[in-house]
C-alpha cells in the first residue's frame, strides 16, 4: 500500500500553503501513517475530496488539517471570499465577528479579523465567548456590513463552524452564499492573504444593550415567582442567562454545577444537544431535588431553548412544536400583532392559531435565515428548539429571550394554579390535537440519502398509516412562495409527512404530523394522535427501505 503521487502532491501544496504548525504536522503524520493503513489512507482522501462546501448554513466541519475540514487556512480563505464579496457589493461599514468556547473558536475569530482589516474593512470583535444571538444582535446594534459567528452550535465537540450574516442581521440566504463561495475558490492560498493588525475588540455596551433590551420583553407587572433549573450544557449561555433574569425580576436559577462552565470537550454528555437522550438528565435530576417548576436548557451557543416540565410519571422533555404553541398563544394573548412564521417541518398549528386571530402566517423553508426575512414578522420558530420572540432586536434564533418569555408564560401560569400542560390541554381543545414527531437516520455517506430519495421518488407511496396520499410535493422544483431545496411533502387526510436531508449532520430526516379534532377529551385525541403517528411511521420506513 502506498498514497498515491497526486494525493501525496496535493496534500504537499497544502502544508506548504498552512500558516498553522500544528495542521502541518498532523498532516505530515497522517501521510506517514497512511502509507500502511487503509483507514488513515481513506482518512487523507477525504480530507482532499474537495474544500469543505460554504453555503447558506456557512461552513460547518471537524478540526483537522485539510481543505475539507475546519482549520485555520480553510477559515482564512473563506474570510478573504467574504470580503471579496462585500467589496463587490460596495457594502460601507464594519464587520462584526463573534465567538463561542469551542476549540480554536477564538483563532478563527482573530483570523477573520485579520482578513478583514488586511482588505480594508473595519472589523469589530465581540469582548467575550458569547451566545450566537448577541452576534445577530450587535450586527444591527453596531450599524455593520455583516457578521461572522464562528460556532458549530450543537454539533459533535470535534467539529467548528462558520456563520455568515448579512447588515440586516440575517443569515446569508441564496444567492450570497454562491457569490460568496465563488470568491472562495478565486481566494489566493492562505499564506497569501493579506493580513491586518488594527481590528477592534468592542466593550461590554454590546451586551448590556442585549441584556436590557430581552429583560424589556417581559411584562413588567407579570408574576415572577418561579423556580427554574437551568443548564447551559458546557456552553455559553450561563452568564447571559443569569443576567437576564435578574434583570427581568426572577430569581436565580439553579444552574446545574457539572454543566455550568463553558468546555469545549462537554465531557458530560455524549452529543451536545438538548434534543438528544441523556443531556438533559443531570438537569432534570437537579429539578427533582429541587421540586422545581420548570427545566430550560440552551445548546452550546444559546440560540436554542429546550423546556422540561414535571409531570406525576417524572419530567418530561417538551416537543419543539409544543413550545412553539405554546409560545405563540402567550404571544397572541398579549396582543402581539404582525406576522407569525414558521417552517415546512414544523407544525401548521401555527398557522391556524394565526387565522383565528387575524394574524398574518408565513411558511418558509427550514432555518432561520428564511425565517427572519419574513416582512413585518413578530413571532417565528421552528420545530428543531429554536424561537424568536423578539425581532425587532435579533432576527434569529435566540435562546435567551425565548428562555425568558417562556419564564414568564410558566410563572403566569403557576400564580392561576395552572401548568405548561394544563395550557397545552387549553389549545388542543381550542384547535384539535397537532400531533408531531420524527423519524431520523443517520447514514454514513450522504449518498445513502440521496438512494433513499431517488427510491421514494421512483415508488413514491399512496398510503401512509392508512391514510391516503392527497397530495405529492417535489420541493425541488420549487413553489410561488419557497425556493428549491432538496424534499418531498405527502399531504395526508388529517396530517402531512416531508422527508428531507438534514442541512448540517449526514442524517435523513422525516418529519411527521396528524391532526385529531378533540369530540370528548384531549386525553382520548392524544391516544389517537399517538398511534396514527405509529403507523405513519411505520408505513413511511417501509417506503423509504430505512429503518
Amino acid at each position: 500500500m502506498a498514497v498515491p503521487a497526486g494525493l501525496r502532491a496535493e496534500a504537499s501544496r497544502w502544508s506548504a500553503n498552512d500558516p498553522d504548525p500544528r495542521t502541518r504536522d498532523e498532516l505530515a503524520a497522517l501521510l506517514a501513517t497512511a502509507e500502511t493503513d487503509e483507514r488513515a489512507l481513506a482518512d487523507l482522501a477525504d480530507r482532499f475530496d474537495g474544500r469543505l462546501e460554504f453555503g447558506t448554513a456557512g461552513l460547518r466541519g471537524a478540526i483537522a488539517a485539510g481543505p475539507n475540514r475546519m482549520n485555520r487556512a480553510v477559515v482564512i480563505r473563506a474570510a478573504a471570499g467574504l470580503a471579496g464579496y462585500l467589496q463587490a457589493a460596495e457594502a460601507i461599514g464594519p464587520v462584526v465577528i463573534g465567538y463561542d468556547a469551542r476549540h480554536q473558536s477564538d483563532e478563527f475569530a482573530r483570523d477573520t479579523a485579520a482578513v478583514m482589516v488586511g482588505a480594508g474593512i473595519e472589523a469589530l470583535v465581540l469582548p467575550d465567548p458569547l451566545p450566537t444571538p448577541v452576534l445577530a444582535f450587535a450586527i444591527r446594534h453596531v450599524g455593520a456590513t455583516a457578521g461572522v459567528m464562528v460556532t458549530a452550535s450543537h454539533n459533535p465537540p470535534h467539529d467548528n463552524g462558520y456563520k455568515v450574516y448579512l447588515g440586516d442581521g440575517s443569515q446569508i440566504v441564496t444567492p450570497a452564499d454562491a457569490a460568496i463561495s465563488r470568491r472562495i475558490d478565486a481566494a489566493p492560498s492562505a499564506t497569501d492573504v493579506p493580513l491586518g493588525a488594527g481590528w477592534r475588540r468592542l466593550g461590554h455596551e454590546v451586551t448590556n444593550a442585549y441584556l436590557d433590551a430581552m429583560s424589556a420583553l417581559v411584562d413588567s407587572h407579570s408574576p415572577r415567582e418561579l423556580s427554574v433549573v437551568y443548564t447551559p450544557l458546557h456552553g455559553v449561555g450561563g452568564v447571559m442567562v443569569q443576567e437576564v433574569m435578574r434583570r427581568a425580576g426572577f430569581a436565580p436559577p439553579a444552574v446545574v454545577p457539572q454543566q455550568q462552565n463553558p468546555d469545549p470537550d462537554f465531557p458530560t454528555v455524549s452529543f451536545p444537544n438538548p434534543e438528544e437522550p441523556g443531556a438533559m438528565d443531570l438537569a432534570m435530576a437537579l429539578a427533582a431535588q429541587n421540586d422545581a417548576d420548570i427545566v430550560i436548557a440552551n445548546d452550546p451557543d444559546a440560540d436554542r431553548c429546550a423546556v422540561a416540565v414535571p409531570t406525576h410519571r417524572g419530567w418530561r422533555m417538551l416537543r419543539g412544536d409544543e413550545v412553539g404553541a405554546l409560545l405563540g398563544d402567550h404571544l397572541v394573548r398579549r396582543g402581539t400583532r404582525g406576522v407569525f412564521a414558521t417552517t415546512i417541518v414544523s407544525s401548521s398549528l401555527l398557522g391556524v392559531m394565526a387565522a383565528r386571530h387575524g394574524l398574518g402566517y408565513a411558511e418558509t423553508l427550514t432555518g432561520f435565515k428564511w425565517i427572519g426575512r419574513v416582512p413585518d414578522l413578530a413571532y417565528g420558530y421552528e420545530e428543531a428548539l429554536g424561537y424568536c420572540v423578539a425581532p425587532a432586536s435579533v432576527r434569529d434564533k435566540d435562546g435567551v429571550s425565548a428562555l425568558l418569555m417562556v419564564c414568564e408564560l410558566a410563572a403566569e401560569l403557576k400564580s392561576a394554579g395552572r401548568t405548561m400542560l394544563d395550557r397545552l390541554d387549553e389549545i388542543a381543545t381550542e384547535y384539535g390535537v397537532y400531533a408531531t414527531d420524527q423519524l431520523s437516520v443517520r447514514v454514513g455517506h450522504r449518498r445513502e440519502i440521496a438512494e433513499v430519495m431517488a427510491r421514494l421518488r421512483a415508488a413514491p407511496p399512496s398510503t401512509l398509516g392508512g391514510f391516503a396520499v392527497e397530495h405529492t410535493d417535489d420541493l425541488s422544483s420549487g413553489s410561488e412562495t419557497l425556493a428549491p431545496t432538496e424534499g418531498l411533502r405527502y399531504r395526508l387526510r388529517g396530517g402531512r409527512v416531508l422527508v428531507r436531508p438534514s442541512g448540517t449532520e449526514p442524517k435523513l430526516k422525516c418529519y411527521l404530523e396528524v391532526v385529531v379534532p378533540v369530540d370528548t377529551s384531549v386525553a382520548a385525541a392524544r391516544i389517537a394522535a399517538a398511534g396514527r403517528l405509529d403507523a405513519v411511521r411505520s408505513d413511511l420506513a417501509a417506503s423509504a427501505g430505512i429503518r
